[in-house]
């Protein structure tokens, strides 16, 4: 089959093209421009960029059958009705967000311009009120409500009208859940990837059909939600995806983590985020989950760069004043100390705005760049 170019930054565009998609008979190519070699298997729905946060984007080839399996899931979890799409609409969650509601038949509403308190509350009052309300977050676009929602009765109300709002992308800090909980925001933590299509486990727990294994503290996922692979990589769709057993579908997710006997799911970071400074290895996602237990740090970011005397170290990236640095990396210092030991102490803190993808993620390989001069 053939791929159809959509602008993903025109959510109008992709809302209309996402039924034939669907459908599997109009497959879309998000976040990229298909090459006329560039061919599909029948029933394909989209092919969507990844983020890139840590390298190349790729291409993930997702069928009509694994999107509606999601989206089916999700509805059976959290209900179905009125989506409000507050995320960019080229990348998987966007993506969901529209399907859920075209699937729901229930048109979706469209948050219009750049996302801000303001922009969400006119979006959230175009919903209907006569079905339940859903929207996907992530933590940053959280953060800015829940900051507006202390002086702002009308975000208070726009964040309590919904039935549950899906909060991916990235690490929920526990500050910022705890925070939506006491104002009444019904929120969902989810965890999942452009090659699940998008959230399969809510909350800790794997939505119907969607089975997982820990295997050499690597995090495996199957069920019929996984992407058919990686467009025109052939080797490391082989080398993320196998089939095992009875012929089940297997998905690497590359994340540490463990699966308890009641089947929750506990992720502690990146298998390949690990730095090696002075002989010992030192696990970035573990620095920066103790970092951001520092007030004033929660959306810190840890990167690792080359150090002439250790091998390597971490750098502290914070939207922070440069007034405050000193003070808050002496704090981060002495907390990773205390939490992991002193061998995993940040080297620095570098105070600014932290670039970010169109997905809402931090833009790690840019602040690699930046720390390493």
């Amino acid at each position: 089959m053939t791929l159809h170019a959509i602008d993903g930054a025109d959510a109008a565009a992709v809302r209309d093209a996402l039924p034939a998609a669907l459908d599997g008979i109009r497959p879309l190519a998000l976040g990229f421009d298909p090459a006329p070699g560039d061919l599909v298997p029948a029933g394909t729905g989209v092919v969507i960029a990844t983020s890139g946060s840590s390298g190349v984007p790729k291409r993930v080839v997702l069928s009509a059958a694994a999107l509606r399996s999601s989206a089916e899931a999700t509805a059976a979890r959290i209900g179905s009705g009125q989506w409000m799409l507050a995320l960019p609409a080229a990348y998987i969650a966007g993506v969901q967000v529209l399907g859920r509601s075209l699937l729901a038949d229930v048109d979706p509403v469209l948050l219009e311009g750049r996302f801000t308190a303001e922009s969400f509350v006119v979006a959230t009052r175009a919903l209907r009120d006569d079905v339940d309300r859903f929207t996907s977050l992530v933590p940053a676009q959280l953060a800015t409500l829940l900051d507006a929602a202390q002086s702002r009765a009308d975000v208070r109300d726009a964040l309590t009208s919904y039935r549950a709002i899906l909060v991916g992308g990235q690490a929920l800090p526990p500050s910022l859940h705890e925070r939506a909980g006491d104002l009444g925001a019904r929120i969902v933590r989810t965890y999942g990837s452009s090659e699940t299509a998008g959230g399969c486990v809510y909350d800790g727990l794997p939505l119907d059909g969607v089975h997982l294994a820990e295997v050499d503290g690597e995090v495996r996922i199957s069920g019929p939600m996984l992407a058919d692979g990686y467009l025109g990589d052939p080797v490391l769709t082989a080398g993320v995806f196998s089939t095992e057993g009875g012929g089940v579908r297997w998905y690497r997710t590359g994340d540490a983590g463990s699966v308890a006997p009641d089947g929750r799911l506990t992720i502690t970071g990146r298998i390949d985020n690990v730095i090696v400074s002075g002989g010992i290895n030192v696990s970035l996602d573990r620095v920066e989950r103790a970092v951001r237990s520092i007030p004033g740090l929660e959306h810190a970011v840890v990167v690792g760069v080359a150090d002439e005397r250790w091998g390597q170290a971490s750098v502290i990236f914070a939207d922070v004043a440069s007034a405050d640095a000193a003070r808050l990396l002496e704090a981060g210092r002495a907390h990773v100390e205390e939490e992991i030991g002193r061998h995993a102490r940040p080297a620095r803190l570098e105070a600014g705005a932290i670039p970010m993808l169109a997905s809402g993620k931090p833009d790690r390989e840019a602040l690699r760049r930046s720390a390493q001069g």
